[in-house]
This record gives C-alpha cells, sequence and structure tokens, in this order.
C-alpha cells in the first residue's frame, strides 16, 4: 500500500515539477524513459526516507542505477514471456482500491487527495500493479529456489564472521492473545441489532437509507452500501460464498466475517463477478467485556507461573491469534531494534521465563484486544555463532548467494537490452 501512495504521489508531484522547469530525458531503456523530473523525486524521496546526506555526489548516480535495472527487469520480463492473469491483477488492484476506499471513507475524498479521477487512478494503479508483478515473477523464477545447505552458511561464516560485527540483543518470544469482541454475549447482541435491521428491510424499509444510517463500512455507508462490481477473491470468504449463493435482488442471512455481521445483497453477477451491497454491524467491546478479558489473562497467567500448564498449551487451547496459536503463540525471535515500542515497553525488565501481566494491544485502525507476553530467552549482545545465529547467518548467506548471481544475471541482461544514459 505504501508504494502504490508512492506512486499516485510520484505522478502528481513529477506532473507539477515538469510545469515548472523543463524536463528532459535522463535515460533510455529499451522502450521507456526516465525523466529528469522522475529523477530528482526518487533522489530526493531516498534522501529523505534513508536520511542521507544531500550533498553526497553518488546519490543521483545510485538512484538513476535503480531505476534503468528496474525498467531492464521488466524488458526481460516481458522478452521472457513471463506472465500475470488479468485476474491476479485486477484482484490486487481491486483489493488496494478497496482498502483506500476504507482509509480515506469515499471516492470522492480519494479524488480530491490526489487530484485525479477514480478511473485515472485506477489505470494509474493496473499499470505499476502489472509490471511489479511481471518483475516479482522473474526474480522468484531466478532466485526463488535458492536455499544454502549447512555447508555453505558455516563457509559464509569462516569467511565473513570479523566483518559481521556484534550480534545486537535480541528476544524470543511467545503470547496469547484474547479479543474483548469475541465473547457470545456480546456477538449475540450486534447479531441481534443486524437482525433487526434485516427484518425491517424485509418490511418494506429502503436498503441504501438504511446502510447510510447503520452501515458501519465508511468505503460503502455513503452509497447506500454498494461496493460495486468486484471479482472473485476480494472480498472476505465468508462475504463471497454468502454473495456468489444469492439470486439477482435477494438478501442474504446475517452474514458474519472478521469485520463483523454483513447484509448482503446481490444487485447484478457477470460470470466471476459480482455487483453487491451491504450493510455491516461491527461487534463493538464495552467496558465490562474489557475487564472480564483481563481478569481471564490475568488468571492464565497465575496458572502458567503455578506451573498447572505449559504456556505453549494454554496459548493452543485459548489465544485469538489464529496465525500463532496453533504452535503455541511464538512471535519469533526478534532483535530489540526490531520491536515497536508496545513490546518494548513490555520486555525491557522481563528474564527467561517471565510472564508479562496483561497489556492493551492495537493491532489494527479501531481493532484491539488484550495479551500476555512470554519471555522464552533473552539473547544479550555477542559475537555471531553458527549455532546461535544459525538461521540470521543462513539469510545472510542466501542474500549473498542471490546478490551475486544477480550482478551476473544484470550483466547479461545489459549486455543484451539497449540502454543509455544521457546525463
Amino acid at each position: 500500500m505504501k508504494k502504490f501512495l508512492l506512486v499516485l504521489s510520484f505522478c502528481m508531484i513529477s506532473a507539477g515539477y515538469a510545469q515548472d522547469v523543463l524536463d528532459k530525458i535522463v535515460a533510455v531503456v529499451d522502450n521507456e524513459i526516465i525523466m529528469k523530473s522522475e529523477l530528482d523525486f526518487q533522489v530526493n524521496y531516498m534522501i529523505a526516507q534513508k536520511k542521507i546526506n544531500p550533498n553526497n555526489p553518488d546519490i543521483q548516480q545510485q538512484v538513476l542505477n535503480s531505476m534503468i535495472e528496474e525498467k531492464l527487469l521488466y524488458a526481460q520480463a516481458l522478452i521472457d514471456s513471463v506472465n500475470v492473469s488479468d485476474d491476479e491483477i485486477t484482484r490486487q488492484v481491486d483489493y488496494q482500491l478497496n482498502m483506500l476506499s476504507q482509509q480515506y471513507g469515499s471516492r470522492e475524498k480519494i479524488e480530491q487527495l490526489y487530484n485525479m479521477s477514480f478511473e485515472k487512478i485506477k489505470r494509474e494503479l493496473r499499470e505499476n500493479v502489472k509490471k511489479e508483478s511481471l518483475i516479482q515473477r522473474l526474480q522468484e523464477k531466478k532466485f526463488g529456489l535458492i536455499d544454502s545447505g549447512r555447508r555453505e552458511v558455516e563457509e559464509f561464516y569462516n569467511r565473513f564472521k570479523d566483518s559481521l560485527g556484534v550480534i545486537p540483543e535480541k528476544v524470543k518470544l511467545a503470547h496469547i492473545f484474547k479479543n474483548p469482541r469475541t465473547s457470545p454475549e456480546l456477538k449475540q447482541k450486534y447479531r441481534a441489532f443486524a437482525e433487526a435491521i434485516l427484518d425491517s428491510i424485509k418490511k418494506g424499509a429502503d436498503f441504501a437509507e438504511m446502510a447510510k444510517k447503520y452501515s458501519e463500512d465508511p468505503g460503502s455507508a455513503a452509497q447506500g452500501g454498494d461496493l460495486g462490481f468486484v471479482k472473485r477473491g476480494v472480498f472476505f470468504p465468508e462475504y463471497e460464498a454468502a454473495s456468489f449463493a444469492l439470486a439477482k435482488d435477494q438478501l442474504s442471512p446475517i452474514t458474519e466475517s472478521p469485520a463483523g455481521y454483513h447484509i448482503i445483497q446481490l444487485l447484478d453477477r457477470r460470470g466471476e463477478s459480482v455487483h453487491t451491497r451491504h450493510i455491516l454491524i461491527k461487534v463493538k467491546s464495552d467496558d465490562q467485556n474489557d475487564l472480564n478479558t483481563i481478569e481471564f489473562l490475568s488468571a492464565l497467567r497465575d496458572s502458567i507461573i503455578r506451573k498447572f500448564d505449559t504456556f505453549a498449551n494454554y496459548a493452543r487451547t485459548y489465544s485469538d491469534d489464529k496465525e500463532t496459536a496453533p504452535f503455541g503463540g511464538p512471535l519469533g525471535t526478534l532483535y530489540l531494534e526490531q520491536l515497536d515500542k508496545h513490546l518494548l515497553e513490555i520486555t525491557s525488565r522481563m528474564n527467561d521465563g517471565d510472564v508479562s501481566f496483561p497489556k492493551r494491544v492495537d493491532y489494527n485502525q479501531g481493532t484491539y484486544g488484550y495479551h500476555i507476553v512470554y519471555m522464552e530467552k533473552r539473547i544479550k549482545q555477542h559475537q555471531p555463532d553458527l549455532d546461535l545465529d544459525y538461521a540470521d547467518l543462513k539469510k545472510l548467506t542466501d542474500e549473498y548467494k542471490k546478490q551475486k548471481l544477480y550482478q551476473k544475471w544484470m550483466t547479461e541482461i545489459k549486455s543484451k537490452i539497449y540502454w543509455e544514459i544521457k546525463l
């Protein structure tokens, strides 16, 4: 998403920039060109992002080389007939546009923000997504199977260990997460509200007016819940299954997804695309439910400290984090510098085997929960160790191999595809 916003920002900034100065071509790559305004923007962006000294004379050349290589990769993808289906591109575009709509509330606000029509934004995004997808597919084809063996990691370690520096402090963490909104009583309260709205519509209330009044989907409520035509693969699976099961103009029963409860109406269908409108009722927690969640996690923590059972077993049984729960709640081994402020505060004074008190965690806009964190191991700053840091050393070895192969490959591409710097 950040990359897409950058692309749109670039389109606007470079367009305005070209009006103020005489633009010129700085490089040609196959059938594409790089303009001075594009290069200047990317240079300024890199300086701002990486806090580089703007007086460094090498920055412009480094950025230009990177832009040329990206265009060479795109040209090579076309030569190699690398394929990304229209459906894949459409799904990515629709998903990103839907995320933008949720972020900014309406298409009109997006158009105002970027000073271009929604259709133009869509065209710009589609072209960018297509190019990026082709380049990514090409690189996956070339380097996706690189996997260093133990012997290669040892050779890399023995060759570079004196130049790797110290390994920063890191921690191995796990957690048990509870979402206050998942209590049966609370969910039933909001489901009953959705049922009442559905009953009103069945008795003659206008769907669009009810959506404007009650729907909590900021991207569609103002349009009467209308989501337009969307291809299969964009919506939540639960929403999609309900939508494709409907006949034209038919209303769905109350449908639950991770977003909340939906009332869905199918307006039209064209092959693998559906045009629906919906009313979303989100499940919102209250103070009492928050308190119950905190008390529950506190009781779990007490049981773990008393060794009634292991942290991992409790995580498998009770955690609402579906990605980590089946494995005992692991968050991984993380460098302290990788931790967000929330986790850093929790773990700063923890030792091996400690379990934190329940803490609120905000993991999405408007979405939160509570968790307890387990410090499985704290690994102090140290010199690289082949056994202790094997996973990190293997990643470095893989990247080293890829970089060497990439440089050789890029030299071959540059010898076959026309490119020229015109600075």
